[in-house]
């Protein structure tokens, strides 16, 4: 069994652990609808994942000109009332992701999600595909309240990093994520970070600056006892 240099792993969620394009795709083509707007590929929906539901709708939108305030606010809630209750119609975890959790958790390593999705949306979806019970916590875009600005305390804020890496113990944490929102958070909390290059990268996956890239899940072990975790 190969055996990594780390007590405990931080996941994103979307692209990295779970393939959510479709439903996340449909949530915004249901909103785009109810607003006169035009659907927009699904298969394209990919390149609007990244920050949350809220930035996901919000680049969408202003690709056809934007809407204002209110009217904006109206779609998101609806986007939100569709998902909660349709997502988990086509997500699927990627090819390896059980296979991989269950090798770790033999090795006694800690896990936990930090995801930009709202906690409850990513419990509600994680629990469908009989995968939440891997997990110690759950860390979603709303779990931490709310800075200075009035703004969730979300990736690429590192405060949702440094808090799963808490949860998990405060050993040696590295964090698995496929966007500069995970790369940033991971950097900012001072831990080794992987990308995900399969996933929905907002950037070429080797220009992320990420410690290493891994083209599949099933490759994770290996990347990960290659790298060393931070003092």
């Amino acid at each position: 069994m190969t055996r990594i240099p780390f007590d405990a792993i931080g996941f994103d969620l979307d692209g990295t652990l779970l393939d959510t394009f479709r439903d996340l795709g449909a949530a915004v083509n249901h909103a785009l609808t109810l607003g006169g707007l035009a659907e927009v590929s699904v298969e394209t929906s990919k390149d609007l994942i990244g920050g949350g539901a809220k930035i996901m709708l919000a680049r969408a939108v202003e690709a056809q000109g934007g809407l204002p305030e209110d009217e904006f606010r109206r779609l998101y809630k609806a986007m939100l009332a569709f998902y909660e209750a349709n997502n988990a119609v086509h997500t699927v975890p990627y090819p390896g992701v059980r296979e991989t959790l269950e090798r770790l958790a033999a090795q006694g390593v800690r896990m936990a999600v930090v995801t930009n999705k709202f906690e409850a949306f990513a419990r509600k979806v994680l629990t469908a595909l009989d995968l939440v019970g891997a997990f110690e916590t759950v860390i979603g875009g709303d779990s931490m309240g709310r800075g200075e600005d009035g703004q969730f305390l979300a990736k690429p804020d590192p405060a949702p990093v440094l808090k799963a890496r808490e949860v998990t113990g405060s050993g040696r944490f590295v964090f698995i994520g496929d966007s500069t929102y995970d790369v940033r958070a991971a950097r900012s909390a001072g831990v080794p970070v992987v990308a995900a290059a399969y996933g929905y990268c907002d950037r070429p996956p080797h220009e992320l600056g990420a410690d290493a890239v891994i083209d599949s899940f099933g490759e994770l072990i290996p990347a990960l006892a290659a790298l060393r975790p931070a003092p």
